[in-house]
């Protein structure tokens, strides 16, 4: 029973942690997964060729040699306190026959939410903006103070981008250094869509790798517990 329902959720999210899977199955299952604990769990996975195992690839997304200002850290690896403090943004790739898209994201650093996005053939200023008018419209609490934290590529660092910021009163953080860490939940999230939702396959063409995004989105927004939330989803 344990296996059928590892099997259909992977369905999905082929490549979810083994504890993220326990967890959901601990609350739908009950007693079906009294005395499997957490070793057992993998244990069983492992039997059943069911574990994962991590590939990676590769494409230049960030091009930070521009004339436009580089604006400071402000938030220097703190941890977001509540919802709509800290909205991280990135870009990252996507495979479709033998070239790169692009995938622009706008995530809430507290809830882990994807609160924007765009899938697009260039990574241009103007389709990161898509993805942050679609976070903007979206806001909950648009009375409290929030930070946009991103690198410093020219995409985030133009004069259209920075102007919507400023007319919503975003206050503007990117990071210093180049280090992955000082952008770490856009890096964990980018690592995520492609590892556990498929976003890593090579697609046929751009409607079918935008309609596994959506689909993909969704369940990750609704559906995937994260550890940092109290293995609540987004």
């Amino acid at each position: 029973l344990v296996l059928a329902r590892v099997r259909e959720i992977r369905k999905d999210s082929h490549r979810m942690g083994t504890l993220k899977l326990r967890s959901i199955l601990a609350k739908e299952m009950g007693s079906a997964m009294t005395g499997l604990g957490r070793d057992a769990f993998f244990r069983l996975l492992r039997e059943n060729d069911l574990l994962v195992k991590c590939k990676r690839r590769y494409a230049i997304t960030t091009q930070s040699d521009h004339r436009f200002k580089k604006w400071p850290d402000l938030v220097q690896r703190r941890q977001a306190l509540r919802p709509e403090q800290i909205w991280v943004s990135d870009i990252t790739y996507i495979r479709i026959r033998d070239k790169w898209i692009y995938l622009c994201l706008v995530t809430d650093a507290y809830s882990r939410k994807i609160v924007g996005y765009k899938l697009t053939h260039r990574p241009t200023a103007q389709a990161c903006i898509s993805a942050l008018r679609m976070a903007i419209s979206h806001r909950i609490y648009p009375q409290s103070s929030l930070t946009h934290h991103s690198d410093r590529g020219i995409q985030y660092c133009s004069t259209n981008y920075v102007t919507i910021l400023q007319e919503n009163g975003i206050a503007i953080s990117m990071t210093q250094s180049g280090s992955p860490y000082d952008n770490a939940v856009a890096e964990r999230l980018n690592g995520i869509l492609k590892s556990e939702y498929r976003m890593a396959e090579t697609f046929p063409d751009y409607k079918t790798a935008l309609a596994q995004l959506v689909k993909a989105v969704n369940i990750y927004n609704h559906f995937r517990p994260h550890m940092s939330c109290n293995m609540m989803s987004p």
